[in-house]
């Protein structure tokens, strides 16, 4: 069952994509079940567009996310399937120590520095909650499905390059 998205992240051409982009999905093991729900809302809205052509890597934390991004870069840029985005898909949920603080920033600054550095978009889909139920109302709850979006800002951002 799709959530329902937010009519103002629909407000693009969808026929500019090319089909053939590659998308890779870099998400996390913590936190599975709830990063997992983002992923399979992720890949429900490439395929609804018809964007088949994803890879999925899997990385610890959140922490490592930006790491995994510029590495995937650095490895496949030259190749002929160089990606056109990435999507960070993780779900870092408040403790008891500044721990949680550490991983937000480092995952936060990390994803805008490859966005200012890399010639493609990073998309931002991590939760940064403070428990469990807001990280359930973000994945399809109340409080939409960030998964579905974070796939919709990315194709929203293929675009880009592909209207001018």
């Amino acid at each position: 069952m799709m959530a329902v998205v937010n009519e103002k992240l629909l407000n693009f051409n969808p026929g500019i994509l090319p089909k053939d982009a590659c998308i890779v999905l870099v998400h996390t093991e913590w936190n599975a079940a709830i990063v997992d729900k983002l992923l399979e809302g992720c890949i429900r809205v490439l395929d609804q567009y018809g964007m088949n052509n994803y890879k999925t890597v899997c990385v610890p934390g959140a922490f490592e996310i930006p790491f995994a991004i510029k590495n995937f870069w650095d490895n496949y840029q030259n190749k002929f399937e160089k990606p056109q985005a990435f999507i960070a898909l993780g779900c870092v949920i408040r403790g008891g120590t500044p721990h949680f603080e550490y991983v937000c920033r480092a995952v936060t600054d990390g994803v805008l520095q490859l966005n200012l550095t890399l010639p493609i978009p990073s998309i931002f889909g991590v939760l940064t909650v403070d428990n469990m139920e807001q990280a359930e109302q973000r994945a399809g709850g109340i409080h939409g499905h960030k998964g579905e979006e974070a796939a919709i800002t990315a194709l929203k951002m293929i675009s880009h390059r592909y209207s001018a």
